[in-house]
């Protein structure tokens, strides 16, 4: 199996079309996050780094995904649409009274969404206990070789009623990284071409511990404590399959970043609690790929982090580095004009990197 840069690129695209229509037809919605974690989330559903079944959500041993930023569903919506976990025209209904589109993810209405998200910094407290139960070889959902439950497996103990689990194993193949590449923590460039890795499994040939709990934050959710304390207590159990990205788009509802309350350096702050630290640029797919399959397959002994530099609102020109379109709805000449400047790509060929604003 390959992984091919320009169909990820093109899977990106589309999630970026999707976003500006949906929320275009619900006349509200989070463009600006959205669109800035595209090109991560076309990676990570389509660039063969997670494993996931679209026919079987509950597979034990699948791994999990969490948006922490859940204020940026459109762009989840959108690649489980995509994957296959439901039809694409359901994205439609974004927002809609009965929907199972929320305007915040609901794990109680759509397949693929691990956890209901939205109230910011909670995230990867949720990812950690995940990473903790699944590396003691518990399952938050019945086994494999076990009738479908209701018991959380949690460390390896019934924890009352959860969600009920599916039985049937399945052998659906989905993506799975492959040996580590020879990458450097710090800013990955751009290779270009192709990167080759292992023809995908079976997911029931996994071990429990195998299994990776991913979690996309946003930079302004970084300034909640409750974050810090889950930094600490990740390093502190030392949760080598939690692999925190976070979206660093440099702005917030209310302005920059910088401005409200100062992250500083986020990198050198990751690094001091014990996690492993990678920062790329968050629109080069081919970085964003490099960066997974390194904090995938890297031998370090604890959690780590991929800190993506993006810009918000990245491929609309109206929309990128505009704090305004954190939380509002294009109109429909908006989207027209939207679409037309993502049909282009111009602007979603640019590189961070070329621009010198990593």
């Amino acid at each position: 199996m390959l992984f091919n840069e320009e169909e990820v690129r093109k899977s990106a695209t589309q999630l970026r079309k999707d976003i500006i229509n949906m929320i275009s037809k619900s006349g509200s919605g989070h463009p600006g996050g959205s669109l800035s974690a595209a090109d991560i989330m076309a990676v990570l559903f389509f660039g063969d780094v997670m494993r996931y079944s679209a026919a079987n959500p509950q597979l034990p041993d699948r791994d999990r995904l969490i948006l922490s930023k859940g204020h940026a569903a459109p762009v989840l919506y959108a690649a489980l649409a995509r994957a296959g976990y439901f039809q694409p025209e359901e994205l439609g209904t974004l927002r809609q009274l009965g929907s199972r589109l929320q305007g915040h993810p609901d794990s109680q209405k759509l397949p693929g969404v691990e956890v209901s998200t939205g109230s910011l910094g909670q995230g990867l407290s949720i990812a950690c206990g995940l990473a903790l139960a699944l590396e003691a070889g518990g399952n938050d959902f019945a086994g494999v070789d076990e009738p479908g439950g209701n018991d959380f497996a949690g460390v390896g103990e019934p924890c009352g009623v959860g969600f009920v689990g599916n039985a049937a194993g399945g052998d659906e193949a989905v993506g799975v990284v492959g040996g580590a590449d020879a990458v450097d923590a710090g800013v990955l460039g751009a290779a270009g071409g192709t990167t080759d890795v292992p023809k995908k499994s079976p997911l029931k040939s996994f071990s429990s511990n195998s299994r990776r709990v991913f979690v996309l934050l946003g930079d302004g959710e970084c300034q909640e404590g409750q974050v810090w304390e889950a930094v600490m207590f990740a390093a502190h159990k030392r949760l080598k399959n939690l692999i925190a990205i976070v979206d660093n788009n440099k702005l917030q509802i209310d302005g920059s970043v910088s401005a409200i309350c100062n992250l500083d350096n986020l990198n050198t702050k990751f690094s001091a609690f014990g996690w492993q630290v990678q920062e790329i640029d968050g629109h080069d797919v081919n970085a964003i790929k490099l960066a997974l399959e390194y904090a995938t397959n890297s031998e370090f002994e604890g959690p780590r982090v991929i800190i993506a530099h993006t810009i918000k609102g990245k491929g609309v020109s109206f929309m990128q580095g505009e704090c305004g379109w954190h939380g509002k709805a294009p109109s429909e000449e908006q989207r027209l004009a939207a679409l037309a400047e993502l049909d282009d790509g111009s602007l979603i060929s640019q590189s961070l990197t070329s621009g010198g604003t990593l």
